[in-house]
């Protein structure tokens, strides 16, 4: 097993590369990285100087990427990477050959994936968001495993532009459809081209769709990616938005990733689905046949009697560091609103887990519901506004340390609690602010620290803290309604 995100068009080597570049009718090459917020960042370069850089360790990259947040606003406080005292200095970027894509809706232009290393030690850099998951799924490789991973995303779509977003103020904006229409077939004839474009373009842009649809909502789509390698799915998931924003330009369509955009509407999830497979290419969350008419015996639970103890101390391994790690699944301040009261939205707020569950955080997927190959768990927590890279990163990360130290789950499924239990405080609660969440990430000797390491949690919870204080300066519209006149 090697970490890849190989594309099927991906060149095997160097010299297959140069091969391939003979037959690019397009004198350009498209690169791009992410940055910790996901935001796709990258240039366009003649087919001459991407050879050179594809020919060496890579080409410069300036570090301000990770110096500044998704606004291009440079961060409060001065972090790690890229900074004043070392003059913003380019990191290198290197390209990864196994990506290379074609763009559809940009004449087929080649584009490839970059990863971010200390121009010094040639080492990635400590958030670069597929290093990150590359040392996650390395650490899982050794111990003989593969992160196999898929993303569901909820995304609003509105009839606006960029200019008219801004015009507008980001108020009163016009929902693609009206109404609440989940599942619906005639919703999607008001906006045919582009509903079907989103599973054409994804396919041709090698980002497999298992299905497309209306969700419940004023002009919401459903889509989930097709379950791959961890990896390849964080570059999927990442650039299945910038396809979509890409398509949305076409049609004067602004969607939206954002978890919480109305406060009486459900909010957009983003579900990460996981599991690990053996050196056999067997699913190591199933059970053995033999179990499978009985269930197996010693699970702590009757629901959790058709998973392995594998996937049950993974499943510990998660809940037990679920609130340390909580910026990685849920990094906006927007995400917590989706969290807050989602009871109503089927969005968990609590360490909560249960077969078949869309009220637990975690869903535990397995016999006899899906065949035994098909176990798995449902994250339910993170948002569609989530990084995928990082979300994965911690997931996998707490899962193993689960396996690792044979961890027994905190609580009981969630069917053993009722609302009243909640109430009284039996249940764990998740943060219920980002900022909450951050102070418990970046404390000493958190569990985020343990799974990501120091510079990680200090570079990471920096942003994060960089958004609070923003949140925290800002004069909301709902403040002054309610405030300035009766106060």
């Amino acid at each position: 097993m090697v970490v890849n995100a190989s594309t099927r068009s991906a060149p095997a080597s160097l010299e297959d590369l140069k091969r391939h570049m003979q037959y690019w009718d397009n004198p350009k090459v498209k690169v791009a990285g992410f940055d910790v917020d996901g935001v796709l960042r990258g240039k366009v370069m003649s087919k001459e100087k991407f050879l050179s850089a594809a020919s060496s360790d890579g080409f410069g990259f300036c570090s301000v990427i990770f110096g500044w947040d998704l606004h291009d606003t440079v961060y409060s406080k001065e972090l790690l990477i890229s900074n004043s005292a070392n003059g913003y200095r380019d990191l290198t970027a290197t390209i990864d050959l196994s990506t290379l894509r074609r763009i559809p809706w940009e004449s087929n232009v080649p584009f490839f994936l970059v990863s971010f290393l200390d121009p010094e030690t040639k080492s990635p850099i400590s958030v670069c968001p597929r290093g990150v998951l590359k040392g996650v799924m390395e650490k899982a490789e050794q111990r003989g495993w593969e992160c196999l991973a898929g993303v569901e995303f909820e995304y609003f779509n509105f009839k606006e532009t960029p200019h008219s977003l801004a015009e507008k103020k980001f108020h009163d904006l016009q929902p693609l459809t009206p109404g609440m229409h989940g599942y619906s077939l005639l919703r999607t004839q008001l906006n045919n081209d582009y509903f079907n474009d989103i599973f054409t373009y994804a396919d041709a842009f090698e980002i497999p769709l298992e299905g497309h649809h209306t969700e419940t909502g004023p002009g919401v789509f459903e889509t989930a990616l097709a379950y791959t390698t961890a990896l390849r799915m964080a570059d999927n998931a990442l650039l299945f938005k910038y396809l979509v924003k890409s398509l949305g330009m076409k049609y004067g369509i602004t969607p939206s990733f954002m978890a919480k955009p109305w406060g009486n509407l459900p909010g957009c999830s983003g579900h990460i689905h996981v599991s690990l497979r053996d050196r056999n290419g067997n699913n190591a969350f199933a059970v053995k046949p033999e179990e499978l008419q009985g269930g197996r015996e010693g699970a702590a639970y009757d629901e959790l009697k058709y998973i392995s103890q594998t996937a049950e101390y993974f499943l510990s391994g998660v809940l037990d560091g679920l609130t340390d790690v909580m910026p990685t699944l849920v990094p906006t301040i927007n995400g917590y609103k989706r969290l807050v009261g989602g009871e109503a939205f089927w969005a968990p707020n609590a360490v909560t887990y249960g077969y078949d569950s869309r009220i637990a955080s975690v869903r535990v997927i397995s016999p006899p519901s899906v065949p035994p190959a098909a176990t798995r768990f449902e994250i339910r927590v993170t948002g569609a506004d989530v990084n995928p890279f990082f979300a994965l990163s911690a997931i996998f990360g707490l899962g193993m340390r689960g396996i690792e130290k044979k961890l027994v789950l905190p609580v009981p499924p969630v069917s053993h609690f009722s609302l009243d239990d909640k109430k009284a405080g039996k249940i764990p609660m998740l943060p219920q602010s980002l900022e909450a969440a951050t102070e418990r990430m970046v404390r000493p000797g958190s569990i985020a620290r343990e799974v990501f390491g120091d510079e990680f949690v200090d570079h990471f919870g920096g942003t994060r803290e960089h958004e609070i204080k923003l949140w925290n300066e800002t004069v909301t519209a709902w403040e002054v309604e309610r405030y300035l006149e009766l106060a």
